[in-house]
């Protein structure tokens, strides 16, 4: 059987299950993952459609197009950022998973930040940081 990991929102009405492990794990410091988590970058982790399973609180997810092409899901409740994922394209089979919303463990071996040139004048976390190959 394969490892499974647990996520919810604040406020714990939304929660889900994902059947495989994140991949792609990136620390996105764009102005729109910014402004959504309210913070110097958001941490995202991408896992095949099929292997999320939204286990309660379907109907208090809303969603936003933050852009022509991509949708940001978030608890209608409490506002935590939860998903984003493409409408349309080569990784649309594909949502992202605000790393930040899980409730079982989970490490990456393999990280990036990515759109550090976004980056507030009041965050020098480029100094810490490698730029993706």
């Amino acid at each position: 059987m394969p490892e499974t990991y647990l996520g919810s929102c604040l406020c714990a009405r939304v929660s889900y299950k994902l059947l495989t492990p994140p991949k792609a794990v990136s620390h996105c410091h764009c102005g729109q993952c910014r402004k959504s988590h309210g913070a110097a970058f958001a941490s995202y982790g991408a896992v095949p459609r099929s292997d999320l399973l939204i286990t309660s609180g379907e109907l208090d997810i809303s969603s936003y197009a933050s852009s022509e092409s991509v949708f940001r899901q978030f608890c209608q409740h409490c506002g935590s950022s939860l998903f984003w994922s493409q409408k349309a394209g080569d990784h649309a089979d594909w949502i992202c998973i605000a790393l930040g919303t899980l409730d079982s463990p989970f490490k990456s071996l393999k990280q990036k930040h990515v759109h550090l040139e976004s980056q507030p004048a009041w965050s020098n976390f480029s100094a810490h940081c490698v730029q993706p190959d």
